[in-house]
């Protein structure tokens, strides 16, 4: 096992960075991965399907993306940009702010050209972040809507058309900040044919935050400190899957969003546990995983946690061969990138 920042790191090439979506969806290619053998191919999303067998359990985060990037102007006409992070009251939220410090304690900012939004600034943070409390007429969700736009990764520097596309197909509530990319792949016609092949589909809930994006500022990894997030995972969802490994049949991750959930929800029997808390666990080589069986997953960052997530689920050099491999087959890398998917 290496706890050197430096052993987690790849060439890649600018232009390999996902700019925009594939269209469709289920075109992006697909790199499988048999861990049994070691073989690799190369195919496309929608062939996912035959790779998946009658019984498995595909674990999806079902959480929404908000357009949490909103830009407003102070009185004297200086414009700041707002990152919603994380909600803390029904008005109230974590924030990042730039440029930060032009922003002083009880300034207001002015969203909207006829100021549908105000935020005033009610506290900083020790690790930088602000507090700021809203005003507004009706509902903030609507108006955030209205204002905002996605608050895409800063490697993305296309502007995107559709805000949808930052979106899974199957989302349905919560206030994520980024998107659980691996699941950007599915189409409704995708789900429904391997639904109809006798995959079970379970949804969890994580929100995803900020600190997927946040680099590992250490050269030794076991001094890095994880982000926290909330996540859910509801009394059906756990029975579902407690029966399948009962069962002996496969837990299939979509996204290391969904594989930290599950992996953070266990009891000292190996049974999923039914809750709603927040988690900050990291996964890195040497880590045995106790629910995930197999994993759908994008191709992440160099010297990234995520990176170190699924070299846990793999081998760290096999990974990082693979990930030289996808660079001289040319897949798209990151949030608009390709797909792999390790079992």
């Amino acid at each position: 096992m290496s706890t050197y920042l430096s052993d987690y790191d790849y060439f890649l090439p600018e232009e390999l960075i996902g700019q925009k979506p594939r269209e469709p969806r289920d075109s992006a290619k697909l790199m499988l991965i048999n861990r049994k053998t070691g073989e690799i191919e190369h195919k496309h999303f929608y062939n996912i399907i035959d790779y998946l067998q009658k019984g498995d359990v595909l674990v999806r985060n079902a959480t929404k993306v908000i357009p949490a990037r909103i830009y407003g102007h102070k009185e004297s006409g200086g414009v700041l940009e707002v990152l919603l992070i994380k909600r803390i009251s029904i008005d109230t939220w974590e924030c990042l702010l730039k440029p930060a410090k032009k922003l002083k304690l009880g300034q207001k900012l002015y969203i909207g050209e006829n100021k549908e939004l105000i935020a005033e600034l009610l506290e900083i943070k020790e690790d930088g972040n602000r507090i700021l409390k809203f005003y507004y007429e009706g509902s903030f969700e609507e108006v955030l809507d209205k204002l905002g736009s996605m608050p895409l990764p800063p490697y993305i520097t296309r502007k995107l058309e559709n805000k949808d596309r930052y979106q899974t197909v199957y989302a349905q509530r919560g206030e994520s900040v980024a998107a659980p990319t691996a699941g950007l792949h599915f189409t409704e016609e995708l789900l429904r044919r391997i639904s109809e092949k006798g995959v079970e589909i379970v949804d969890i809930f994580l929100e995803v935050g900020l600190g997927t994006f946040r680099p590992v500022q250490t050269e030794n990894v076991l001094e890095h400190k994880m982000h926290e997030e909330s996540f859910e995972i509801s009394e059906k969802a756990a029975k579902a899957i407690n029966e399948a490994r009962a069962q002996g049949r496969r837990i299939i991750s979509v996204g290391t969003t969904a594989t930290r959930a599950l992996e953070s929800s266990v009891d000292e029997n190996g049974k999923l546990i039914a809750q709603k808390r927040d988690t900050g666990i990291f996964i890195y080589p040497g880590y045995q995983f106790k629910i995930v069986d197999a994993l759908i997953t994008n191709f992440h960052l160099p010297k990234s946690t995520l990176l170190m997530l699924v070299s846990a689920l793999y081998d760290r050099e096999k990974m990082l061969e693979i990930y030289n491999l996808a660079v001289k087959e040319e897949y798209h890398f990151f949030s608009f990138g390709d797909s792999m998917f390790i079992y």
